[in-house]
Parts: C-alpha cells; sequence; structure tokens
C-alpha cells in the first residue's frame, strides 16, 4: 500500500489510477475535481454517490433513458445522443479554425474524443452485440490500457480530419439505429456473443446485449459532456 502522510499534493494530477479503497484522512480538499466510476464514496461520513447520481439525472433525464432496458427508451437515447452531438458540432464549425485538434488541460481534443468514440462502437457494439470478427476502424483511438491494438486494426499512426471522423460516425450510427429499430427486450437480455479468442474488451465475456449497449450510449453520453467543457474552455481563451 502507498502511503502519503504530510505531502503537499496541490496542484496533483491522477490519470488512470485506480484508488479502491484509498483513504483521505484530515486531509484539506479544497476547489478538488473528482471525475470517473465512482461508488459507496464516503465524505465525511456520509455515503455521498447516489446524492451525486440523483443530481446527475435530475439535470440530465437522458440518463435515465440510457439506463432503460425497454428497446423504446433506448432509440430515444440514441436520437437524443445523436441530436446533442450536432448542437455541438455546429458550434465547433464556428469556432476558430484548428479548435477541433486543440486540447485542454491534457484532454482529448474534439476530434480525438470522436475518434475514441468510433473505436467504443466496434468493441463495445459491433463485436459485443453483432458478434463481428472484422478488425477495428482505423481510425479509431483507444486509451494506451488497451493492448495490440496494431493487431485489432487501429492505426496509432492516424491523423484524420473532423470530416473524415464525422463519415465513419454518421456510418456507424446508422448501423445502431437500424438495429435499434428490430432489437427485443428478449433480445437485449441474452448473454453478449462476443467472438471467441483475443480482443477487446476482454470482460465482456459473460455480460448481456444489453449491458454491453448501455456503455456505448454512456461512452455516447460521458464523452459529449468532456468535449461541451473543453469547448467552453477553449471559446474563452
Amino acid at each position: 500500500m502507498t502511503r502519503f502522510e504530510d505531502q503537499d499534493l496541490t496542484g496533483a494530477e491522477f490519470r488512470e489510477c485506480d484508488l479502491t479503497r484509498a483513504r483521505l484522512i484530515g486531509v484539506v480538499m479544497q476547489d478538488a475535481v473528482i471525475d470517473g466510476l465512482i461508488s459507496n464514496l464516503l465524505v465525511n461520513g456520509v455515503e455521498v454517490t447516489s446524492y451525486v447520481e440523483a443530481e446527475l439525472d435530475r439535470r440530465h433525464p437522458l440518463r435515465l433513458l440510457i439506463r432503460s432496458a425497454e428497446p423504446t427508451d433506448l432509440r430515444e437515447a440514441h436520437r437524443q445522443l445523436r441530436a446533442e452531438w450536432e448542437t455541438t458540432l455546429e458550434h465547433l464549425r464556428a469556432m476558430r479554425d484548428g479548435s477541433e485538434h486543440q486540447r485542454v488541460g491534457g484532454e482529448w481534443s474534439a476530434v480525438e474524443t470522436l475518434r475514441h468514440l468510433v473505436f467504443v462502437h466496434d468493441a463495445w457494439f459491433r463485436r459485443c452485440c453483432l458478434a463481428s470478427t472484422q478488425p477495428f476502424t482505423g481510425i479509431g483511438l483507444a486509451s494506451d490500457l488497451v493492448p495490440h491494438q496494431e493487431e485489432q486494426g487501429i492505426d496509432r499512426a492516424a491523423a484524420p480530419s473532423l470530416d473524415q471522423v464525422l463519415a465513419v460516425r454518421d456510418e456507424q450510427a446508422a448501423e445502431l439505429e437500424r438495429w435499434l429499430t428490430s432489437v427485443s427486450a428478449e433480445e437485449l437480455s441474452k448473454p453478449a456473443p462476443v467472438p471467441a479468442g483475443p480482443g477487446w474488451p476482454p470482460y465482456a465475456r459473460g455480460k448481456s446485449v444489453l449491458q454491453c449497449l448501455h456503455v456505448v450510449l454512456n461512452e455516447e453520453w460521458e464523452h459529449h459532456g468532456f468535449c461541451v467543457r473543453d469547448l467552453g474552455q477553449l471559446a474563452d481563451l
């Protein structure tokens, strides 16, 4: 166990870290930002995760549709996500040239964010829901935690334009929309037909089709929020 005692961590950044069972005792935490998969978080003896989740649902009712098991709700969730992205892309195109490739605070640029969602679609929808064994889209962007990216079809040297990425995104969105039009609640409840052999995500086996679809939709929502946040900061520069 790593122990920090009487350390000044002002301005420290923990990225892609596992802080499970971390204990912060007697700390001073002001103007801090915590963003990630958080559950069972105690703050001064109060479990706050449920409060945070309830407030997020209040602010963003779309989250309730994303978590639904009903095909009708999931279709509406996908429609709203696409509409939100369209609004954001209109804003992006109105910004100064190059904004789509500009990073803020070490986060992915808008183009990189969209490329990551291309990868998410290939991994969690095509592979896990459709049982596809085809290579992933070359311009997709995965985090460094994903191993053997080249073997799965990803071109880590790719540098596509915004329009090139959006063309792929439109194809993927149409594919998912067609599937959602006919999928039933019974089909969603079945085990995900993940192909045998290596490939990302390795921990999808044992999940249902619905759980894999939830990942796709939730990633769309989460990363749209990140993109809106960063574009807002860019606009203020």
